[in-house]
């Protein structure tokens, strides 16, 4: 029997919704990592609100704050990137990748962060971390245990 256009087309779709926004994340992901994203252009937006919110904080604790805002990011964004990882897998058509979907998001997030901390070693205005690395990896496992738990609760 041969499958029908529309059932093709629905199968296409289906895998676009699971894989375009894990591909999309990745990809702003990789846009982050240029210098467009160093400490020195993000601080012509962060500094100013930070000055605003502590006007007599001293310019070191500014700095601080800074970094912690810019350490904040990375695991929410590898966060992201692990639900959109776990989504696609938890969709997909192959058993292997349904059955270690918390593993393939953790992985796949493991992966990009390396990938994204190697790009940075070569862009003059970024600095590369394996502790970025572990950070980015912590925000998936954060995510990962949280769509364990919400499967828990729904089983």
């Amino acid at each position: 029997m041969t499958p029908k256009n529309g059932d093709q087309s629905s199968k296409w779709r289906g895998r676009l919704i699971r894989y375009a926004p894990l591909l999309l994340w990745t990809l702003i992901i990789f846009g982050f990592s240029t210098g467009q994203a160093s400490m020195e252009e993000t601080s012509i937006i962060i500094r100013p609100i930070l000055k605003f919110l502590f006007p007599t904080a001293p310019e070191d604790t500014i700095a601080f704050y800074h970094g912690y805002i810019r350490k904040c990011a990375h695991f929410t964004e590898y966060a992201i990137l692990a639900f959109f990882a776990f989504r696609a897998a938890a969709g997909s058509s192959i058993g292997l990748l349904r059955r270690s979907r918390f593993v393939t998001a953790i992985i796949l997030v493991a992966l990009v962060a390396s990938i994204d901390e190697f790009h940075q070693s070569f862009v003059p205005s970024r600095t590369s971390s394996g502790w970025d690395v572990l950070l980015d990896i912590s925000g998936s496992v954060f995510t990962v245990l949280l769509c364990w738990l919400r499967q828990g609760k729904r089983s």
